[in-house]
């Protein structure tokens, strides 16, 4: 029964908790989306030993009943050194004028990886303006200047847009990507990609055919295996020029203890030679191709990227899947291997009023669409 009266609303309590096992998970099931980034994720990300970030969670209660739940965490964000080459002399010139601008604590409610999540069992805006209120606590508490709702889709609009009357400014972030898997087999697949696209990916095969490619799967990996993969996910991570969140080798290893059924690694050998890897969650018929690694000089020879997209939509088909995504940036060759591109937004607010002004500014030149062609398009398209 939801919760509409004023009155109601006032009894609702909010808890800030460093650990989700300090909640039941029974408790955070019954409240939170069912989505692969469930309890089990959390608690690895708790588990990981990560630096980048410290995590909190707050939950609200109706009297003793949870209703509602929300995944945060703080971080040291240092914006120039996060965004693309090409913006850094926009942001470079306006840290002449305010030099901290770009290096300030931020209090975001999501998760550091994919999309934001809310767990909400009740009024929604009551739910929403309990978990505000104590984020404005905590950003107090921990001296982050800005705080965040981060990477909601537009299905959140109607939960998230009335942030917008008390501070917050709603920004483009960087599209995720989808694929529909309504075909039998991969050859279907290539059918229904353009002529151009298909002739590229044809020939890019052909060319690998001689070499001695094998690719295995596995739930969880041992040590050796583990230190090899982390290798190369740590060369792709160096590659970013976005300041994308690094993963200790303790996520891979913990997420494989705590989602046995949902984790798995898909690992492809060139004459033997770990040369790429991938990590992806599965729950029911979705796959969410998460991590990547790969040994740059082998796999630009042998085309490793696209192979390793044509085994893993070959098992992904195989097994059921019917939607398949691969998250955010990589866009063009997305584009060509037929993924729509799924919008999503930043609620922001900076805390102090007198510099709202300077992000009102920032979010009209710091567009990621103006420095990516293929964004450029895309955004042009939605119009």
């Amino acid at each position: 029964m939801k919760i509409t009266s004023q009155f109601r609303k006032t009894r609702l309590k909010t808890r800030l908790i460093k650990q989700i096992k300090d909640v039941s998970p029974s408790e955070w099931i019954k409240v939170y989306p069912h989505v692969p980034e469930n309890y089990y994720f959390l608690k690895t990300l708790d588990e990981s030993n990560f630096d980048q970030f410290s995590f909190y969670y707050i939950l609200v209660y109706d009297r003793k009943e949870l209703v509602g739940a929300a995944p945060c965490f703080t971080v040291d964000y240092s914006l120039d050194t996060s965004i693309a080459g090409p913006l850094r002399k926009v942001t470079n010139s306006i840290k002449k004028v305010i030099p901290n601008l770009f290096s300030l604590k931020a209090l975001v409610c999501g998760i550091p990886m994919g999309q934001g999540q809310v767990g909400v069992a009740a009024d929604a805006q009551a739910v929403m303006e309990a978990i505000e209120r104590r984020m404005e606590q905590l950003a107090r508490k921990v001296k982050a200047p800005i705080i965040a709702f981060k990477d909601f889709d537009e299905s959140s609009g109607a939960l998230l847009d009335p942030l917008l009357k008390r501070g917050f400014l709603k920004i483009d972030s960087l599209p995720t990507t989808h694929l529909s898997l309504n075909f039998n087999n991969f050859e279907q697949y290539l059918q229904s990609l353009s002529l151009n696209s298909r002739s590229h990916l044809r020939r890019k095969f052909k060319k690998t055919s001689h070499a001695k490619i094998e690719y295995t799967q596995a739930h969880e990996l041992d040590e050796k295996t583990l230190q090899e993969a982390y290798k190369l996910y740590l060369q792709v991570v160096n590659t970013h020029d976005l300041g994308f969140e690094v993963l200790p080798i303790d996520f891979f290893r913990n997420i494989a203890r705590n989602m046995p059924k949902e984790s798995r690694f898909f690992l492809w050998t060139v004459d033997g030679k770990l040369a790429a890897f991938m990590f992806c969650l599965i729950q029911d018929d979705f796959l969410l191709d998460y991590f990547l690694g790969f040994d740059y000089e082998i796999s630009r020879k042998y085309y490793l990227y696209f192979l390793k997209f044509k085994d893993s939509i070959t098992w992904s088909i195989e097994h059921g899947i019917k939607k398949y995504e691969m998250g955010t940036t990589g866009y063009d060759p997305k584009r060509q291997l037929g993924f729509k591109f799924i919008p999503l937004y930043l609620y922001v607010k900076m805390r102090p009023k007198l510099i709202r002004p300077v992000l009102k500014l920032l979010r009209s030149l710091l567009k990621f669409e103006n420095f990516d062609p293929v964004l450029k398009q895309w955004k042009k398209s939605l119009k």
